[in-house]
């Protein structure tokens, strides 16, 4: 009497040897640079830049930012240099090219192997470079790596349910909401955080958010 072959679940059409060696341990030395922007591996000597870019706006005062004060800017660098030797960060800083100065950070984090997945975050800019090309710019860069470079298979991002200006912004960008994780964690004033979830699988970066992206760019990038 034969037997019934149990039903398979679909394939990783994703080649098992690149998969294991396609890395997603990012090189945490690569520099990305296009579209006016360069963005160039965290060094603890970017700390004097980072805090003049952080006083744009007094940033660390908003209570939904990563953002240093500037007596801790040290030991912010000092920690994503940490995460970095883990391998679950490669943190950044964005320099914007026409006047070459260091705007703010960003960073590939929750990096995770087994399905190709990583995260964008970390991510501030100086008070007067915010809403002008550098944040659509940096995108970018970081989706283009991340799917044609490292092979991912989608790439998330989070960010506070009270920061509705961080969520308008990802949403332009064509990513998903894929839902809200309650009391995720703790603001740095002490209450609890709602983290808002969102994503962009590697099929609708090649279908659609890549041109989406990139048409919203302006043609000759400025600050506003």
């Amino acid at each position: 009497m034969g037997h019934t072959a149990a039903a398979r679940p679909p394939r990783d059409s994703f080649p098992v040897a690149l998969r294991i060696a396609l890395v997603f341990r990012v090189d945490p030395a690569v520099t990305l640079e296009n579209r006016g922007v360069r963005l160039e591996p965290m060094r603890l000597d970017h700390e004097a830049a980072l805090k003049a870019a952080a006083a744009d706006g007094e940033l660390w005062k908003l209570v939904f930012t990563s953002v240093p004060e500037p007596e801790n800017t040290r030991a912010y660098i000092n920690a994503a240099l940490a995460d970095c030797a883990k391998g679950v960060r490669v943190p950044w800083v964005v320099r914007e090219l026409e006047g070459g100065r260091i705007v703010g950070s960003t960073s590939y984090h929750d990096i995770v192997p087994a399905t190709r997945r990583l995260e964008i975050g970390y991510t501030w800019y100086a008070l007067s470079w915010q809403r002008t090309h550098v944040n659509t710019a940096c995108k970018l860069l970081l989706m283009e790596h991340a799917f044609d470079t490292l092979g991912c298979s989608v790439v998330g991002w989070r960010t506070d349910n009270l920061n509705l200006r961080s969520q308008e912004a990802i949403e332009r960008l064509g990513a998903k909401r894929d839902g809200v994780i309650r009391r995720q964690q703790m603001r740095r004033d002490g209450t609890a955080r709602d983290t808002v979830m969102y994503s962009v699988t590697a099929e609708e970066w090649r279908e659609s958010v890549r041109a989406r992206v990139t048409a919203l760019l302006p043609r000759r990038p400025s600050p506003g």
